[in-house]
């Protein structure tokens, strides 16, 4: 039988060691911490069955880490150690939800059978199972939690499914946890960025391509969507799919089957498509660039996912639940952060959502040489972090759009003459100048008629 967790919190390192060694031999398995914020970390990463916390505690102290537990999670039970002096505080926190306090000195049978009793309701709590889909997600945002409750009743049909956000705001993280609480956890969930493959390439990956169908094609290839016989596809930035790639992803989702490149049979394809874009869909329907029946055929469901400055209670957790991986790839004994430097964190912009915030922690990690790391560092990570890198979709379409011009340029705004310079026929060329939204008459000579 597996033994139940407990999440002990406490800033004494030798009370906490005791206590451990306590419970474990009772049978508990123990998570130590030393303080509220790195709980709140903990918390974000696995849910133990209970919570003992000492009440007096440098920074979060015991009574504010039940509050954020009690906000976020009101079923999960928490005890608190607490001295003659903040006694009616914990008798005033049993009636707001608190599960127990205990005095100090603790006597430690009693302790032991609070434990019990608590560990026993968490046991019989859905909670305890039912949110191990989305255990990869930290957050403690309310409009995380309105979110996820909505993709979980999604996740349960097979109706396409639209994920919308700025970039790195985690939208494969979703699908992923969307896959998960579906009936089609057991079957793969295969990814493909369509903005990061050639275009000429994506079809051959998508659907697959039978030996000789192309120079280069050795052998029989599945695709993706027969790889996912059963399971999820996720399409990412499914804005960047190309015109014509687009006619035969619909042909898909209207026949459910599949024909790889190169072959003339049909295959029947079993899957649940969910897709993912950081661009604004409806404009591009507006301008041709996206073909308005396959958006109704993905948008079934759709999903906005808020950028990281609209749920800033959930920086601090992020912060912690990135310092606990990144104090083991670097080796290093780092344990929290400084009260002014987590302040910092809260209040920047992060324009690049949580990809970005990781960026910065790692910065901050592999240059701190203390336990805890200090403001200076945020500073210096927010101030001098490195270019922010585009996505390759866009770092291709913008390649494009400035070699359209320069040619333009070159050629005086003829068609024919940037065609034969691109290598490319003129029906092409036409198409990339209207995605792009240039005009060839704007480069004409003054003195040329348009």
């Amino acid at each position: 039988m597996k033994k139940p967790q407990i999440l002990l919190v406490d800033d004494d390192a030798g009370l906490r060691k005791l206590i451990t060694l306590r419970l474990e031999a009772n049978g508990f398995r123990v998570e130590a911490v030393d303080s509220g914020e790195a709980a709140l970390g903990q918390l974000a990463v696995t849910r133990p069955e209970a919570v003992l916390t000492d009440m007096q505690m440098n920074g979060m102290d015991g009574m504010a880490l039940f509050n954020a537990i009690h906000a976020r999670d009101p079923s999960l039970p928490v005890i608190v150690l607490t001295a003659h002096g903040t006694i009616p505080d914990a008798v005033a926190a049993t009636q707001r939800g608190l599960f127990g306090y205990l005095t100090k000195p603790y006597d430690a049978p009693t302790l032991i059978e609070l434990l019990k009793r608590a560990t026993r309701l968490a046991g019989s709590s859905p909670d305890a199972i039912d949110n191990s889909w989305r255990d990869e997600i930290v957050t403690a945002s309310p409009a995380m939690d309105t979110l996820l409750a909505e993709a979980r009743l999604a996740a349960q049909s097979d109706a396409a499914l639209l994920i919308q956000g700025e970039s790195g705001t985690g939208k494969e993280l979703l699908a992923r946890a969307i896959h998960r609480a579906s009936p089609r956890h057991a079957k793969p969930f295969v990814a493909i960025n369509c903005g990061a493959i050639p275009a000429e390439l994506l079809e051959s990956e998508l659907f697959g391509h039978v030996k000789g169908a192309f120079t280069g094609a050795g052998r029989d290839h599945p695709g993706l969507f027969l790889s996912a016989q059963g399971g999820t596809v996720f399409l990412d930035e499914i804005g960047d799919m190309p015109a014509a790639l687009q006619v035969k992803l619909l042909r898909v989702l209207q026949e459910c089957e599949v024909r790889s490149v190169g072959s003339t049979e049909t295959r029947a394809v079993d899957v649940r498509i969910l897709s993912a874009t950081h661009r604004n869909l409806e404009e591009a329907i507006a301008s041709s660039a996206f073909r308005e029946d396959l958006y109704y055929r993905l948008n079934v469901v759709n999903l906005m996912l808020p950028p990281l400055r609209e749920r800033r209670e959930d920086i601090p957790l992020l912060a912690q639940h990135f310092l606990s991986t990144l104090t083991e790839k670097y080796r290093r004994r780092i344990h929290a952060f400084a009260p002014d430097a987590l302040d910092m964190l809260t209040a920047a912009d992060w324009p690049g959502n949580i990809r970005q915030l990781q960026n910065v922690l790692e910065q901050c990690c592999a240059l701190c040489t203390t336990a805890t790391i200090p403001a200076t560092l945020v500073s210096r990570a927010l101030r001098d972090k490195p270019a922010e890198i585009q996505p390759l979709a866009e770092a291709r379409s913008a390649f494009e759009r400035d070699y359209l011009i320069t040619l333009l340029k070159l050629t005086h705004g003829h068609v024919s003459e940037v065609a034969r310079l691109a290598g490319r026929n003129r029906t092409e060329v036409y198409r990339l100048l209207q995605r792009h939204g240039l005009t060839p008459a704007l480069f004409k000579d003054r003195d040329e008629p348009a």
